[in-house]
């Protein structure tokens, strides 16, 4: 299941969601992401002020959906929620949650790795940075497009 939204979310509610809708799974892995309050390593005074996301409704819950299916194709799972949020948000709130539950661990971790590295990369998206240094897009790293070429 699948939410692109304006609103926060409650990590315990998501999770017992997933565990109850999943009818009594053995593992339930979950990630939530943040917004960084430094993005970029190098520039460490360069603190974000905020980080607003857009996208294209109806191509992105259509992306996600797709991510979910090959996960879902992958590996056993049960149950699965994916969060993402988009507007302006604040460093330190909450951006995204994957939740994966399946009768086995193994499954768990690597659906919800799977699906977090797809959705940095192939989610449509698109973020703009504001920091006391002005305004900024920001692209795809190069250790993000590593993490999915390993699942090539």
């Amino acid at each position: 299941m699948i939410s692109v939204q304006h609103e926060d979310f409650n990590i315990g509610v998501e999770y017992e969601n997933l565990r109850i809708s999943s009818k009594s799974p053995g593992a339930i892995v979950t990630f939530t992401g943040l917004v960084r309050q430094i993005y970029n390593k190098e520039s460490k005074d360069d603190i974000v002020k905020s980080l607003y996301l857009e996208h294209y409704p109806g191509m992105t819950e259509q992306k996600l959906n797709a991510i979910e299916e090959q996960a879902r194709s992958k590996w056993e799972l049960l149950g699965t929620k994916i969060i993402h949020r988009v507007g302006k948000l604040s460093a330190d709130d909450q951006i995204v949650f994957v939740g994966v539950a399946s009768s086995h661990r193994e499954d768990a971790f690597l659906a919800a790795q799977y699906i977090m590295d797809f959705l940095k990369n192939e989610a449509p998206f698109w973020k703009k940075q504001k920091t006391q240094h002005g305004n900024e897009w920001i692209s795809s790293r190069k250790s993000d497009i590593a993490a999915i070429n390993k699942w090539k």
